[in-house]
């Protein structure tokens, strides 16, 4: 028994020793190996840098790599409103079919363009902004002996204007302007009406560079008309 505790106080003694002595290596890490040192290649060269610089380097290399730091690419240029005209009706409708394959929706609207002739003489008194407030423009024109008028109520530039008269020639307009003039009526006007344009237009919005490509070769099927700003 003796025999037994001295040999194995013998072997942990041995066992301390080597350790002590850095042959057995650390646990923590914090080796003391001088043949390790002494066997490394290239030892010279090794650099000692700073903590701050190594997280540095370190923080640069992750930016680098990660895909926020490539080029964004541009977003695509829009055209806010592009216009394509002018077509006489049997080429709008078979222009408006070959626009359908586009799924355009809202995109996507036609108008009449106006017309460019006189129709006609307006004599009037300009909009009053209201059914009330026409009414009582009316109602002045009444105490000034005038009875021949229409409220206008259309959803037009002219809603709640007073029509005095209309005339296929300026001079009769001119001539019911004057005689009102004499009863006190000051805020009369004369315009010329124009006549209904039989030409139609498209205007289409949000149009990207892939859009307007298409839009134009389906124009090109139509000699005569043309893309342009709208206005």
């Amino acid at each position: 028994m003796l025999k037994f505790i001295f040999w194995s106080l013998l072997a942990a003694n041995a066992a301390l020793f080597a350790y002590g002595q850095g042959y057995l290596g650390h646990f923590s890490g914090n080796e003391r190996e001088p043949a390790r040192l002494r066997n490394q290649l290239n030892g010279g060269r090794l650099t000692l840098v700073s903590a701050e610089r190594a997280n540095g380097a370190a923080a640069a290399a992750d930016t680098a790599g990660s895909p926020a730091a490539a080029a964004k690419p541009a977003p695509p240029q829009l055209l806010a409103c592009l216009e394509i005209g002018n077509f006489v009706l049997a080429d709008a409708r078979r222009f408006e079919a070959q626009l359908a394959p586009l799924g355009l929706g809202d995109r996507q609207a036609r108008h009449n363009l106006p017309g460019t002739e006189v129709s006609s003489y307006i004599v009037f008194i300009p909009p009053q902004g209201s059914k009330e407030a026409a009414d009582k423009k009316a109602a002045e024109l009444k105490q000034l002996g005038v009875s021949n008028y229409f409220v206008m109520s259309d959803n037009s530039a002219m809603r709640w204007a007073i029509s005095l008269g209309v005339f296929k020639t300026e001079p009769a307009a001119q001539n019911l302007l004057a005689a009102l003039q004499k009863q006190g009526v000051r805020s009369a006007k004369l315009a010329p009406r124009m006549s209904g344009s039989k030409l139609l237009a498209y205007q289409f919005r949000d149009v990207d560079a892939t859009l307007k490509g298409k839009l134009e070769q389906l124009r090109a099927g139509h000699p005569g008309t043309e893309a342009r700003a709208c206005k």
